[in-house]
C-alpha cells in the first residue's frame, strides 16, 4: 500500500492543532520505505509531523521538487529530526532566484550546501528519469515541449548579465507505478502540468492516470495558459485530481466543476492511499 499524507499546505480543515503555511510538504509511505517529499516554508513541519504522527528518523530519504524556499525551507527541521539522511533533488537545488515585480524577493533554499552537509544531508543528485526505489520514479528534467506551457515570467536567476528567466529545470515530480495506473506527486508543476503528464506517461509506458496530488501552478500563469493547460488535461484518464498551493482560486472551481467526484484539495492532513 502507498499512502500520502499532506503535511503542508496554504490550509487546513478539521485538524485542529495542524497549522497551514505557504508551502508543500507530503509525507509518503511505501512498501519499499517512507520518504518525505518536500518540507514546505519551515513553520510547519514540525508541528505538524508531531500532530499527525509521523517520525522522520524512520525514512529512506528527502525529496526535494525544486528550490524554492516554500519546498525547502523545512530542509534543515527534517535533517535535524531524521539525523541525517538521503536528499534527492536536481543538482540546480542552490541557485540564486528571486521573484521581480512589485517588488523583489529571494526565493531560493535557505541553507548553503555546506550548512546541509553538516547535518547529515547526503546528496543523490540527478538529471534523468530515476527509479529511487522498485516502481518509484523521479521524473528528472522535463522536456518542454507544448507551446503554451510558458510558466511565471516573474522568477528569475541572478547571473553575469543581471536578471534572467528561470526555466526551473530543477522541477521534479515523483511517480509510483501501481496495478491501478499511475500516482503522480507534484511540486508546483513549473514543468507544466501537461509536459509532466506525457513525460510520466512516455517513460512509464503507463497511459492510465489513477491520481495526480501536488501544486499545478496554474495560479500565477496567463489565462491562456491557464484554459488551454485545462482543456488538454481532459484529454487523459484520470481517476483522482487533488490539487493544492499555487493551483489558485479560480483554477481550482473551474476543476471542480470538470472532474466533479474525482476532484478535491490537498490541504494540510489529506491522505490519499493506492
Amino acid at each position: 500500500m502507498i499512502e500520502l499524507t499532506v503535511l503542508c499546505e496554504n490550509s487546513v480543515y478539521s485538524h485542529l492543532g495542524a497549522i497551514a503555511e505557504h508551502g508543500w510538504s507530503v509525507y509518503v509511505q511505501t512498501p519499499e520505505g517512507d520518504f518525505l517529499f518536500d518540507t514546505g516554508l519551515g513553520l510547519a513541519l514540525r508541528n505538524n509531523l508531531a500532530f499527525f504522527n509521523k517520525d522522520l528518523s524512520k525514512i529512506s530519504g528527502i525529496i526535494i521538487s525544486h528550490h524554492h524556499t516554500d519546498h525547502t525551507g523545512g530542509l534543515k527541521d527534517a535533517l535535524l529530526l531524521s539525523g541525517g539522511t538521503k536528499v534527492y533533488s536536481h543538482p540546480d537545488l542552490f541557485k540564486e532566484s528571486y521573484s521581480v515585480g512589485r517588488e523583489q524577493r529571494y526565493i531560493g533554499i535557505p541553507y548553503s550546501k555546506a550548512y546541509l552537509e553538516g547535518l547529515g544531508a547526503e546528496w543523490v543528485f540527478n538529471r534523468e528519469f530515476t527509479e529511487i526505489a522498485p516502481s518509484i520514479y523521479l521524473t528528472g528534467e522535463v522536456p518542454r515541449k507544448t507551446s503554451y506551457e510558458l510558466g511565471d515570467e516573474r522568477q528569475v536567476i541572478d547571473t553575469k548579465e543581471g536578471f534572467k528567466p528561470d526555466p526551473l529545470l530543477d522541477d521534479q515530480s515523483l511517480i509510483f507505478k501501481t496495478e491501478k495506473g499511475l500516482v503522480i506527486l507534484l511540486g508546483c508543476g513549473h514543468a507544466g502540468i501537461i509536459n509532466i503528464l506525457n513525460h510520466a506517461i512516455e517513460k512509464t509506458g503507463e497511459e492510465r492516470i489513477h491520481a495526480i496530488l501536488g501544486g499545478t501552478h496554474l495560479g500565477p500563469v496567463s489565462q491562456e495558459q491557464r484554459e488551454k493547460s485545462i482543456e488538454a488535461l481532459q484529454s487523459f484518464s484520470i481517476e483522482n485530481l487533488g490539487v493544492s498551493h499555487c493551483t489558485g482560486a479560480e483554477t481550482v472551481e473551474k476543476l471542480g466543476s470538470i472532474y466533479q467526484e474525482k476532484f478535491f484539495q490537498s490541504s494540510v492532513g489529506t491522505r490519499f492511499t493506492v
